[in-house]
Parts: C-alpha cells; structure tokens; sequence
C-alpha cells in the first residue's frame, strides 16, 4: 500500500497548513502542525517523527529462530522480541537490518527476504518498521552498544507461537512479524 492518498481517499485528507517543532532529541522529534480538514476547517497535530526501524527474523539453520529478552523503560518491564532497532541516516532498510542483527545477536546472514512493513503509533508517529526474514545465519559475535544489554536465546516456532498465546509475546512489531511469518510459510 503506497504512503499518498489515491484520488478516492480526498474527502479524507488533511492538509498541512504550518508545522511548529516542539522538541528535537536524540531519536524523537515532535511537531504542531495546523492543518485543513476536508470540511475546510483548521485543526492541530501533534505527532513524533522517528527515523524508522528495521526489524529481523532470524531462522538458524535447524528451525529455531533467534530472539532476544530486553528491558525496555518506557513500560518498565522486560520483553521477547525479534532483535531490531533504528534506521540510522542515509541508511537502507536492509543495511539496518544487517547492522542490528551482527550487533545485537552476533549473526550474518545469507538471505534476505522482506516480509512486509507496519507504522505501530499511527495516532502519534510517522513510524515505519520494515519486517525482515533472515536465513542462512553463520555466528560472528554479537557487538553490543556500551549501553545496551539484552539475552539472545533460539526459540523454536512452536515456543514462540505459545508464548504469543499466553501473553509472553506483546510487541507490537514481533506479533505482526509471527503473523506475516505464519502467512508465508509458517513459523513451526
């Protein structure tokens, strides 16, 4: 599905008027904007710019896929999830994907298939993640960022579709991975 309106989707566009930045971090960037509604009136957005992110799927060459369990402030608790992370700038979706698999899980891999993409916080964020399948895995070491810390473990699709099931698994973006991975060959 393509980002621009089609001709049939003008009586639901909002067009941006002004934008005003509030706050630049190091990651986040939020934004005001005005905007005209398709009633003709004028109304206010606030939302996140993020960068993007690439996440990967992982497959060993005996089924299991590599996971890893990370804590994560902003909820407060440590989660399951496929490894992924930012889109750095000038950076492709696939470059990402390699980058943050060798350092995060200490793998390279030989294929590479794009399974699809997901925005997480439509109401908030411009967020794009880019859903990435990994196979062909051969262990380099991983290469952890100083501040970074996390446990890598091999999950078989089995495990993971029962940890989905009893609520283990609540990111947003390896829920939709395991479900673009059920409807492409399956995850077991």
């Amino acid at each position: 599905m393509s980002d621009t309106p089609s001709p049939d989707d003008s009586h639901l566009v909002e067009t941006k008027l002004d934008s005003e930045r509030v706050f630049d971090g190091r990651l986040l960037h939020v934004r005001r904007d005005t905007v005209r509604l398709p009633s003709g009136r004028t109304a206010g957005r606030e939302y996140i710019v993020h960068p993007g992110a690439v996440l990967i799927a992982p497959r060993l060459p005996d089924g299991r896929w590599i996971v890893e369990r990370q804590f994560h402030y902003p909820v407060g608790r440590v989660f399951l999830e496929f490894p992924a992370g930012k889109r750095d700038p000038g950076e492709s979706a696939l470059e990402t994907g390699r980058r943050e698999l060798a350092e995060e899980a200490g793998y390279d891999a030989s294929t590479w298939s794009r399974l699809g993409v997901i925005h997480p916080c439509i109401g908030y964020s411009d967020e794009a993640i880019e859903l990435w399948r990994a196979d062909g895995l051969v262990h380099v070491g991983s290469r952890l960022d100083d501040d970074e810390h996390l446990d890598v473990l091999a999950m078989s699709g089995a495990e993971l579709l029962a940890a989905l099931d009893r609520g283990e698994i609540t990111d947003a973006k390896t829920v939709a991975a395991l479900l673009f991975l059920e409807r492409n060959g399956g995850v077991a």
